[in-house]
């Protein structure tokens, strides 16, 4: 039979045994998944021109001036508190200068880097450098300049594709025409356009491949092609080069090519168990460790260094709410089981949440409790279009007799006197998500426990 083309890839007639191509395939999907998905987000947004999610062309800033609605499909949990805008930054010829405008105390805003791995790996905004006005430098892995006066800082990608991620806070839709001021003061320009300078030369132009969907990353083995793509776009981390060669016995890295269909049926068998044995692990992860509170969601996010190589945490923030912010910028209490163990489901239940008087979530921004809808993980359509209840909604919340706040989580509407505290859920499997926006350090510590899901019924 012909030298299938992985071996071809890997110079050698030889190819791994089935145990050992399914291992690679375990360690290779919780590795990649984080930057396949990241991958169908971002082709949906600055590849994709008939996507109803597209956003605009790479290295140009969109502003979208309003919060997300069960409507925006492409990011798992998005936040519904914060008007988003983005920039899909390609970094190969030049790097990208970004302005920001002064910003009123007390509102928060900030702006999110991510690589193509989905480390967080710097922040410009309230809680990072303040609300004044500033000037920064986005560099790829291989420029080699020197920053123009009246940048305020450089900042580095490892890759040579980024995805910059602004927040800018909505007190009430009233607030709406006060953001898309400060929106309209952000700026994303090339290097060579900030300095009036001659661009340089173009780059190749980037043949992007289509994305698989949702439910085909889960098993499809061409979720290894795609990853084989997307790593051209990342140098390899002196800290990965051992586990890069691993890969590459199976056709998987930079310059590799994975073909499934050029396998022996035996391997195609053992990669398909592989990547079923990566979201058992995953399974495992969720319940015994994320559902019972020994990890959180502060333990999927950040920067390389903080993550330290533990890729199935950042798996499991990829599946459960990709782009989610580093600890210092906000942490994520989720409820996937109410305080009895059981999941929850507003078929027949009803669910409360309380806060004592002085027992609120410490926040230095603002706090959310925003509801999702499984299995999509996306927002919940409701007759009051409401999404998620919020500290700045606090004045029209109805107190109990002792101060404290009981919010009533339920798919049927509660009495007159408790719909300002009623967060709409749908007659199914749902969970809750708490975002606190620079938390301060009793969230952090773990001094401040966020307060239980109780079931009424």
């Amino acid at each position: 039979m012909p030298i299938p083309t992985t071996a071809r890839a890997n110079g050698t007639a030889s190819l791994p045994s089935p145990e050992e191509a399914r291992a690679i395939a375990r360690e290779a999907y919780i590795y990649g998944f984080p930057l396949v998905d990241s991958y169908r987000v971002q082709y949906s947004y600055f590849v994709d021109r008939n996507d109803p999610e597209y956003k605009g062309e790479w290295n140009t800033l969109t502003n979208t001036a309003r919060v997300y609605t069960p409507d925006d499909k492409a990011i798992q949990t998005p936040n519904s508190d914060t008007p988003y805008s983005s920039v899909g930054a390609d970094l190969r010829a030049e790097p990208l200068v970004i302005s920001v405008p002064e910003v009123e105390n007390g509102r928060y805003y900030s702006i999110q880097f991510v690589d193509m791995y989905t480390f967080n790996f710097a922040y410009v905004g309230s809680r990072a450098t303040g609300n004044s006005s500033g000037t920064f430098l986005l560099a790829g892995p291989n420029w080699k300049g020197k920053p123009p006066s009246g940048v305020s800082a450089v900042v580095r990608s490892e890759t040579e594709l980024a995805f910059l991620l602004f927040r800018t806070q909505l007190f009430d839709p009233a607030d709406i025409d006060n953001v898309k001021k400060i929106q309209a003061g952000y700026r994303v320009e090339p290097l060579s356009a900030f300095l009036g300078q001659p661009a340089p030369a173009a780059p190749a132009k980037i043949d992007f491949i289509k994305p698989l969907s949702v439910d085909e990353e889960r098993t499809s083995p061409q979720f290894f092609s795609l990853l084989d793509f997307i790593l051209q776009f990342c140098p390899v981390n002196p800290l990965e080069t051992e586990m890069m060669a691993r890969f590459a016995k199976l056709g998987i890295g930079a310059g590799k090519t994975f073909d499934p269909q050029a396998l022996p049926p035996e391997l195609l068998e053992a990669v398909e168990a592989g990547m079923a044995d990566a979201w058992a692990a995953f399974k495992e992860h969720k319940e015994t460790e994320l559902d019972t509170g020994k990890r959180s969601s502060a333990d999927s996010f950040g920067t390389r260094a903080f993550l330290n190589g533990n890729y199935l945490d950042r798996m499991s923030g990829a599946v459960l709410g990709i782009y989610g912010n580093s600890k210092e910028e906000a942490i994520y209490p989720v409820y996937f089981i109410d305080s009895k163990g059981e999941s929850i489901d507003g078929a027949g239940h009803r669910y409360r949440i309380r806060f004592a008087q002085d027992a609120l979530p410490p926040v230095n921004a603002f706090w959310s409790l925003t509801l999702y809808e499984l299995p999509s993980s996306l927002l919940s359509a409701n007759s009051l279009h409401r999404y998620l209840i919020n500290s700045p909604m606090l004045p029209d919340l109805k107190r109990d007799a002792d101060g404290g706040i009981t919010l009533e989580i339920q798919h049927e509407m509660p009495a007159a006197d408790r719909q300002a505290n009623w967060l709409p859920a749908p007659a199914g499997p749902f969970f809750l998500v708490m975002r606190l926006y620079w938390p301060k350090a009793e969230a952090l510590d773990g001094r401040w426990k966020a307060p239980a899901l109780e079931r009424v019924n």
